[in-house]
């Protein structure tokens, strides 16, 4: 009997919710909206989310630079369009961020110059010494014809250069001596970039080379594994470098700058009005991020400067002549990489700054 009371009592409960659903339907109420949308499907409901995948910090130029892009991105496309931000290599690090963009895992990387020579040798011309003098010649660089001929070798590598996003000229540092003549880099063993350029760069200066991804750099310095190694002076302040290594020659030997690229595919999926927003967004982006590079560097140097962060001393023009001396075979050995019409677009950038006395 308890039995049959149950299944009277189930089915009074039916009864009653199709009771409920018809009293709503005559009464011309409407049940809750659809459900929410999943950012996940890119370009769903007219919603399109691009992963941005970085290996710096927030704080540094390209951090910087990131955020700015997703926010001008976000306010252009009103919503339409989101750019999700992986800095700190916290999806890919350098040997693996490009790999991830050719297979879409994420849709835009902004690595290193010297990254991208990995995979194409031609990019490492943008890592020989003393090619681009002053910031001016840098912009050149970017804006005219040797930034036109990097960008258009992308594309048969499944990627679409988008910028050129400046970091700043190099410096070198060291753990136990001053860096200053050739001669004093001998012996010593140097955390570089993956490239073939700047590889022969510091063992023509008798040392030896590592190649260690940028957020194992610092416990590399604190532990010995390398005694110095070239970098940006935003990027040695942001990481605190200057605690694990005592010395910095203010060099300005080359330039750290990075090529924003997207998948190539993913960007021709994009309709013509979200390029356009993506080609403005990137456009206000660059002028205003390779500015303040360049004033985020100034600071961050005056700052090393009067705390006294590290012992630094300024390259002289003498000891800059002698290291010039030393790295002008690079020249040849890049050519041979990049090929004879690149190369001479950087001589002629680099002669004509040259002979403007580095204005």
């Amino acid at each position: 009997m308890g039995k049959w009371r149950f299944k009277l009592w189930g089915g009074g409960l039916l009864l009653a919710a199709a009771a409920v659903l018809t009293v709503f339907w005559l009464g011309g109420y409407k049940l809750p909206g659809p459900l929410p949308v999943d950012d996940e499907q890119t370009g769903f409901s007219g919603r399109h989310v691009i992963k941005f995948s970085y290996v710096v910090a927030e704080n540094t130029p390209k951090g910087l630079a990131a955020q700015r892009f997703a926010d001008l991105v976000e306010e252009k496309s009103g919503g339409k369009v989101q750019v999700q931000l992986f800095p700190n290599g916290t999806l890919y690090t350098e040997p693996d961020e490009q790999a991830a963009l050719a297979r879409g895992d994420v849709q835009m990387i902004a690595p290193a110059f010297s990254n991208l020579s990995t995979r194409m040798p031609e990019w490492s011309v943008m890592d020989l010494p003393f090619a681009f003098p002053t910031e001016k010649a840098v912009e050149e660089a970017f804006g005219g014809e040797v930034g036109s001929m990097l960008f258009k070798r992308l594309e048969s590598r499944g990627m679409i250069g988008l910028a050129f996003w400046g970091n700043g000229f190099k410096q070198m540092t060291a753990s136990d001596r001053p860096l200053e003549h050739p001669q004093d880099f001998r012996g010593l063993k140097f955390r570089i970039l993956p490239s073939p350029i700047i590889d022969a760069q510091f063992r023509s200066l008798g040392a030896v080379t590592a190649d260690i991804p940028f957020n194992s750099v610092y416990k590399a310095f604190e532990s010995g594994t390398v005694d110095g190694g070239e970098n940006t002076i935003t990027n040695i302040y942001s990481k605190k470098f200057y605690q694990v290594q005592n010395y910095m020659t203010v060099s300005n030997h080359a330039y750290l700058g990075y090529a924003v690229v997207m998948n190539l595919s993913f960007w021709e999926s994009l309709p013509s009005d979200v390029q356009g927003i993506i080609q403005e967004a990137m456009r206000e982006t660059t002028g205003w991020a390779n500015e303040s590079a360049r004033e985020m560097s100034r600071k961050e140097l005056a700052e090393m400067r009067s705390g006294r962060l590290m012992s630094i001393i300024d390259l002289g023009e003498a000891e800059r002549r002698e290291w010039m001396d030393l790295w002008e075979p690079l020249y040849g050995q890049a050519e041979k990489l990049a090929g004879r019409e690149l190369m001479d677009a950087v001589r002629r950038l680099r002669s004509k700054y040259e002979s403007q006395g580095g204005e």
